[in-house]
């Protein structure tokens, strides 16, 4: 998720962008909508250079390039202007050009732009219309915003070819005038709990062979008045809220599986909070 920031003066800057990476947001796009736009973006590039930083609203090749020596690692425009983003692709940039049909998109990609920006999105059909142009343009990578909210973002990112949305749902234009960091933190944090989805998937209880689980797993089952399941390696209880393993499986005595909207964001943003990880060893489902 990027969030999208109109700032009011430079002394917002390093304040809000810490309150965004407190909350596990450490990215922004920051709009040329406003004349500090571009300080903004200097003093967070200086400051902070661990943000991803963007700038958007990009209309001109004199903005693009303000943009690009303040800092910006990449351009977003609202519209598709060849003239813009062959200049920023010229200059080693990042474009990514506003587009809302199926022709803007493919002139854009055959121009070279490896993500387009999709706006306004729920104006334009949502992700039902990305799916449909997706069928054909099965290369296109988009950055969604433009009415993506605490809703329906999960309805974007479960597409396999949005790779981003922006908004500003976890940055709102008076909170920030308020200057209430603590709140964009917290607003912050309930956003990227709500792209990940953590919830828990079932418990997980080592034995010693099959007879064990099949004994532990019956007892359970009658205790919750749950069905039972054996499988080839574990034998799951009721809606597998339980899996209790046929041998020593992972963990001393068992484990706990945690479920997700998206392994890879999850093991970043969990990765961002201390926790380590044996790669290799998760899987999909």
């Amino acid at each position: 998720m990027i969030p999208v920031i109109a700032f009011n003066s430079v002394d917002e800057a390093l304040p809000l962008c810490k309150a965004l990476a407190d909350g596990g947001l450490p990215a922004a796009e920051v709009t040329f909508r406003t004349a500090c736009a571009e300080e903004c973006i200097r003093k967070i590039h200086e400051e902070m250079p661990e943000m991803l930083l963007g700038a958007g609203t990009v209309l001109t090749t004199e903005q693009a390039d303000r943009a690009m020596a303040a800092g910006a690692s990449f351009i977003v425009a609202p519209g598709y202007d060849p003239a813009v983003v062959q200049h920023v692709l010229d200059k080693g940039g990042l474009a990514m050009p506003g587009t809302a049909s199926a022709g803007e998109m493919q002139q854009a990609m055959n121009q070279g732009c490896e993500v387009l920006k999709f706006f306004p999105a729920e104006a334009n059909g949502g992700v039902g219309m990305l799916k449909n142009i997706g069928a054909a343009l099965k290369s296109a990578k988009w950055m969604c915003t433009g009415g993506v909210n605490a809703k329906n973002v999960n309805d974007y990112l479960g597409y396999d070819q949005i790779i981003a949305v922006g908004g500003t749902w976890m940055c709102k234009s008076d909170v920030i005038k308020a200057g209430d960091w603590d709140k964009i933190t917290a607003m912050s944090k309930e956003a990227v709990d709500t792209m990940l989805g953590l919830e828990l998937g079932h418990i997980g209880i080592n034995t010693e062979n099959e007879e064990e689980a099949i004994a532990t797993a019956n007892l359970l089952g009658n205790l919750l008045n749950k069905r039972v399941n054996v499988g080839n390696s574990s034998v799951f209880v009721g809606n597998k809220e339980f899996e209790i393993m046929k041998s020593k499986g992972r963990g001393k005595n068992g484990h706990i599986a945690i479920k997700c909207n998206d392994v890879d964001r999850a093991i970043y943003h969990l990765a961002r909070r201390g926790v380590q990880f044996r790669h290799g060893q998760h899987g999909h489902q």
